[in-house]
């Protein structure tokens, strides 16, 4: 059974740090792109960064929200990877989401992915 497992969120106040583990298994981890993506209340599911299989080069969504606040790291030994998210601001409120996929052709688009974890609620007060 393939299954992705994200951990990690809760409640945090700005300015505060949060890592988010995404556990894989059920498939070949180090033959798939894990991508990860959030989505706000009533808005569209949104790429924040891959990375890539083989390479391991790591996209970032080309935008303020992330530059530079958030990184990415992949263990293959454990089949997990480490988003992890700095200086942390309200607008950063959402579920997050890993996924998995072997080409995606584009990165930050959903439809390239093949697995989904069920999403961590993050939540930054203020």
């Amino acid at each position: 059974e393939v299954q992705l497992v994200e951990s990690g969120g809760g409640l945090v106040q700005a300015g505060g740090s949060l890592r988010l583990p995404c556990a894989a298994s059920g498939f070949t981890f180090g033959d798939y792109a894990i991508g990860w993506f959030r989505q706000a209340p009533g808005k569209p599911r949104r790429g924040v960064a891959c990375i890539h299989s083989g390479t391991r080069r790591t996209n970032y969504a080309d935008s303020d929200f992330v530059k530079g606040r958030f990184t990415n790291s992949r263990d293959t030994t454990k089949n997990t990877v480490y988003p992890q998210m700095n200086r942390l601001k309200p607008e950063d409120t959402a579920v997050y989401y890993c996924a998995a996929g072997r080409t995606p052709l584009a990165w930050n688009s959903p439809s390239g992915y093949d697995y989904w974890g069920q999403g961590t609620q993050v939540t930054v007060s203020s």
